[in-house]
């Protein structure tokens, strides 16, 4: 009886862990963007207009600016988003991702994360195609994205033909296993990768119709 209730309080922290963790990184940015952004523009603001407001309107009159601050803030950022399709702006930006790419450590931080983001953003993906690979056992199969061929020494040692595979997490696709599996082991699947990640984040829910079988209809 305690293994099972073990077993179901790691499944429910599991669940709500991402979620839980989310919350506080994002409630942690907006105090954050509060104090350091917000707090101070209104502070002046305020003090400049207060000699011309009466005082039943101004508290009213703070939670409006700093809501106009949020605002400008966002519109600010989407205007930089856009600026960045700009070609003399983002030549400014792959000038800083260089300076990036040249220091060892950060380099490697920086790829990392920016392949990661490209991958689940859907830009420039490094997922090449969707599999199916026989995890955690033999007769269990798991839903997998291939990277790319395991070329090098990894080939060499093994004498196979080795693909690099990572095997993501449900409810969170973020997070997950590199693996190294023979391709001949591999059975891969024609449903792309934006659909591959909906099945894997809804737990098997959200499954993508299959072609074959929606022509033989």
């Amino acid at each position: 009886m305690f293994r099972k209730f073990r077993t179901y309080f790691i499944t429910g922290l599991i669940v709500i862990l991402p979620a839980i963790l989310t919350y506080v990184i994002l409630r942690f940015l907006i105090i954050k963007t509060v104090e350091l952004i917000l707090d101070p523009i209104s502070d002046i603001l305020i003090k400049t207009a207060k000699p011309y407001l009466p005082d039943i309107y101004f508290p009213f009159a703070v939670h409006l600016v700093k809501g106009l601050i949020f605002i400008g803030i966002l519109v600010a950022v989407i205007l930089i988003g856009l600026a960045a399709r700009v070609f003399f702006i983002r030549r400014t930006f792959s000038f800083i991702e260089n300076i990036f790419l040249r220091v060892p450590m950060i380099s490697k931080i920086y790829m990392s994360i920016k392949q990661l983001s490209n991958a689940f953003l859907g830009q420039g993906m490094i997922f090449e195609k969707v599999a199916l690979i026989e995890y955690p056992r033999k007769g269990i199969y798991s839903i997998a994205f291939v990277t790319t061929e395991a070329k090098q020494e990894l080939q060499k040692k093994t004498k196979l033909k080795m693909m690099s595979v990572f095997l993501p997490t449900t409810p969170n696709p973020t997070s997950g296993v590199f693996l190294l599996v023979p391709e001949k082991e591999i059975i891969y699947l024609d449903m792309s990768v934006e659909e591959a990640l909906k099945l894997v984040v809804s737990g098997g829910k959200l499954t993508p119709i299959y072609k074959e079988l929606r022509d033989s209809e």
